[in-house]
């Protein structure tokens, strides 16, 4: 790290160290002026962070980030799975940020490359994940995805570290793409998203996981089948291992059709 940036770490000015970290590893850091507003600061902090490739960062940032990103998710106010209300036995409805659950693991509805969303400041949930995360998740996954040495398969399903997020753990699956006339194998393979991310967390003592809307949004799986395979194939599992299980929703439109299937349609 550049050795003019050590000393800029007060109270109050994290946001504007990391901001210079990161321009100070770009090569074009001379063309980008920083905003006065704190608002348009976390803008371009965001945008900096998501199409930042992935590798290491000093300890000094790395700490200086872990300490503005659990204030930031601090005040926006975490939820413990604890404070939620079942909808039925072991299972839970809520509608907000997934990244502000504390619980076993969250799931992220991820792509192929594993890396998060590099479009800066998206407000899909593989970027919101990867921001509020911190910049230790890319490179974690960037790891997976060279050890394995290919991109990541539809359906599977990867566990990493959480970092910054109050949940413990992240875990990652690709959801099939619907481009066309939804077939059974987009059904096979969704259930195969949820199934996998089931195991995963039960093979790594999780005892409680979050569920994005996987493949409901850019990847284009109509809503509200989506979610009966989601419920159907949690309460399947859920008979024979014990785990508790949120659906984490959004939008008003899912959490009209989660409500319905759980709530208006209670498990036999």
């Amino acid at each position: 790290m550049p050795e003019n940036l050590r000393g800029d770490i007060i109270e109050n000015e994290k946001l504007l160290f990391l901001i210079r970290y990161l321009l100070a590893e770009r090569s074009d850091a001379g063309k980008t002026a920083i905003p006065d507003n704190e608002e348009e600061r976390f803008r371009l902090y965001r945008s900096l962070v998501n199409i930042r490739p992935a590798r290491e960062a000093d300890e000094l940032f790395l700490r200086t980030e872990d300490e503005f990103l659990k204030e930031l998710i601090s005040e926006a106010g975490i939820t413990d799975i604890s404070d939620l209300k079942p909808a039925e036995d072991g299972i839970f409805l809520r509608q907000g940020d997934i990244t502000t659950i504390k619980c076993g693991a969250i799931v992220n509805a991820a792509n192929s490359g594993m890396l998060g969303c590099m479009q800066p400041c998206h407000l899909c949930v593989d970027n919101c994940i990867h921001t509020f995360a911190g910049v230790r998740l890319r490179y974690e996954c960037a790891q997976v995805i060279q050890a394995q040495g290919h991109k990541e398969p539809t359906g599977q399903a990867k566990i990493t570290d959480a970092y910054n997020l109050p949940c413990d753990h992240v875990i990652h699956t690709v959801g099939p793409i619907v481009s066309g006339r939804l077939t059974d194998e987009h059904r096979r393979l969704l259930e195969s998203c949820y199934r996998n991310c089931l195991e995963t967390a039960v093979q790594n003592g999780i005892k409680s996981i979050a569920f994005c809307c996987i493949s409901t949004g850019v990847f284009g799986f109509p809503k509200k089948e989506a979610a009966e395979i989601a419920v159907r194939t949690v309460r399947d599992f859920r008979k024979s291992h014990d785990i508790q299980v949120i659906f984490n929703v959004f939008g008003n439109e899912d959490h009209e059709i989660y409500e319905k299937l759980l709530i208006g349609n209670p498990a036999a």
